[in-house]
C-alpha cells in the first residue's frame, strides 16, 4: 500500500437529476476512499464510487434530523489522515448556502489538500419550467438570498432586493413564505408574478405559479415541502399564465394571505 496522502474534494452534486453531475465530479468520485454525502445529493451518485469507497451519510434535514457541523469536521480530519481522498459531496453548488468552503478552510488548517469542484445549483434549475433566471428588458439581474438566517429572522437583503428590478430567487424560504408575502405587500408589490418549485429536475417535481401575495396559498396547493425555492419576478409570467385572483380584485384589496388559484396542468 503506497503512502495516503490526505486530500478533500467539495464536489457539487447539482440539483437532483444525476445527470446534471459535471464531468469532473463524475470522474473524482471514481477515486474516492471515502464519500461524506448531505441530504441533498442524489444517492444513485454513490455508485460511481469504487467498491472499497465509504459512503457516510452526513446529511441536514431542515427543522429535523441534523448532523452538526463539527461532527463533519471530525469526519474530514479522520477519513483524510486514514483513508486518503475524501469527497464531500453536497447538493447543488458547494458554494451557494452551503458550508461547503468552511470545510475547506477547516481541512486547510490541519494540513488537509483541498479542492473544489463546482456544481449546478437548483436555481439554474428553474429553466426546466420555463422560468429563465433574466430575460431582456423583464429583468435586469439576480438576487440569491436566504430566507432565513442564522437568527431566525428574515433576511434583510430581501427588502434590498425588493427595490430592484432582478428575479429574486430565495433560498430556505418556505417558512417565512407569509412573511415575505407581507413584505411585497408593504412596499406595494403585491402583484409580481412568483413561484414555488421543489425537485424540479425529478419525476416528483412540483410547482405552483402565482402573486407573490398569496404565497402561502401556492405552497399549501401543491403541498410543497422542503427543499424548495421560491422565485420571484416578472420572468415567471414570460412562460407561464400567472392566475389572476377575481376574490382579491372584487374586493378590492390589494393583499391577501391567502387566495384562490388555477391548478397548473403540466
Amino acid at each position: 500500500m503506497g503512502q495516503i496522502v490526505p486530500e478533500l474534494y467539495v464536489v457539487g452534486a447539482g440539483p437532483g437529476d444525476p445527470e446534471l453531475l459535471t464531468l469532473k465530479a463524475y470522474k473524482v468520485l471514481q477515486t474516492a476512499a471515502v464519500i461524506l454525502y448531505d441530504n441533498l445529493a442524489n444517492q444513485e451518485l454513490l455508485a460511481l464510487a469504487p467498491t472499497e469507497c465509504e459512503c457516510v451519510y452526513v446529511g441536514k434535514k431542515p427543522y429535523g434530523d441534523y448532523t452538526p457541523q463539527e461532527t463533519i469536521h471530525e469526519l474530514i480530519l479522520e477519513k483524510a489522515q486514514t483513508r486518503g481522498r475524501v469527497i464531500r459531496l453536497k447538493g447543488g453548488d458547494p458554494f451557494i448556502f452551503g458550508r461547503g468552503f468552511e470545510e475547506i478552510l477547516f481541512a486547510r488548517a490541519h494540513g488537509i489538500s483541498t479542492h473544489y469542484i463546482p456544481g449546478i445549483s437548483s436555481m439554474q434549475a428553474l429553466g426546466f419550467e420555463d422560468i429563465p433566471l433574466t430575460h431582456r428588458i423583464v429583468s435586469e439581474g439576480v438576487w440569491m438570498v436566504t430566507g432565513t438566517k442564522k437568527d431566525g429572522s428574515l433576511s434583510v437583503d430581501l427588502r434590498l432586493a425588493m427595490q430592484s428590478n432582478s428575479t429574486v430567487v430565495v433560498y430556505m424560504g418556505l417558512k417565512k413564505a407569509a412573511e415575505i408575502a407581507a413584505a411585497y405587500c408593504e412596499m406595494g408589490k403585491g402583484d409580481t408574478p412568483a413561484a414555488v418549485v421543489q425537485h424540479l429536475t425529478l419525476p416528483q417535481r412540483k410547482l405552483a405559479v402565482g402573486l407573490v401575495r398569496d404565497l402561502p396559498a401556492l405552497v399549501a396547493s401543491q403541498q410543497i415541502t422542503y427543499p424548495a425555492l421560491i422565485v420571484i419576478g416578472a420572468v415567471v409570467g414570460l412562460g407561464h399564465e400567472v392566475p389572476e385572483y377575481a376574490l382579491s380584485q372584487s374586493l378590492g384589496h390589494q393583499c391577501l394571505s391567502f387566495g384562490g388559484q388555477r391548478e397548473l396542468q403540466r
